[in-house]
């Protein structure tokens, strides 16, 4: 499976984006599949996530609020809505796929698949 974010840019704080996943390869499987952060000098976090099975979403800590996951399991593509961004949102944005569909996975290691990443900057 491969993955290929898109969406990212610079902005001001307070502005929106919405990144964007799309899947190829192996999409007629079933993935739970998630964003996650990197800022410079900093551990890789998670942002959001939605199983397959049933659509179940979940967020990691403090993010629920002003970030919002969707996706469209026909081809396993999946978005990241941001709001109201702020400076420390400033990181590159990776979106992943776990190994089933089924399972809510909040680590990172969990995740076998993983795309190039896209970079947020916010500017206040």
């Amino acid at each position: 499976v491969q993955l290929q974010a898109s969406g990212g840019g610079s902005v001001r704080a307070g502005d929106s984006l919405r990144l964007s996943c799309a899947a190829s390869g192996r999409t007629s499987s079933r993935y739970t599949m998630a964003w996650f952060r990197q800022a410079p000098g900093k551990e890789r976090e998670l942002v959001a996530g939605a199983t397959t099975s049933d659509s179940t979403t979940f967020y990691g800590p403090s993010m629920q609020g002003r970030f919002a996951i969707s996706r469209t399991n026909v081809d396993n593509a999946v978005y990241l809505q941001m709001n109201a961004l702020k400076p420390e949102d400033t990181a590159t944005y990776y979106c992943a796929a776990a190994a089933d569909g089924e399972t809510v996975y909040f680590r990172a290691n969990e995740y076998v698949y993983w795309g190039q990443g896209t970079q947020v900057t916010v500017s206040s």
